[in-house]
């Protein structure tokens, strides 16, 4: 299923290691705030809107299967 969606990515020098799917843009600003507190070389973290594939969990949430940047 493709889905528009917020989300919070974690990039260790130049590649995404780690993607959250967020409420809002507001949630993930926030949750971006709380990671930069504890500082680590070469880690950033970025919000963005965008498309994504989801696949549905076991317990009924989701999970981004691949993010489709334009």
């Amino acid at each position: 299923m493709i889905e528009h969606i917020v989300d919070l990515l974690m990039f260790v020098g130049p590649d995404i290691k780690e993607h959250r799917i967020q409420e809002s843009m507001s949630v993930c600003l926030k949750h971006r705030r709380e990671a930069t507190r504890v500082p680590a070389p070469n880690v950033q973290y970025k919000c963005i809107k965008s498309k994504a594939e989801l696949e549905k969990n076991i317990d009924g949430s989701y999970s981004i299967k691949s993010l489709i940047l334009e």
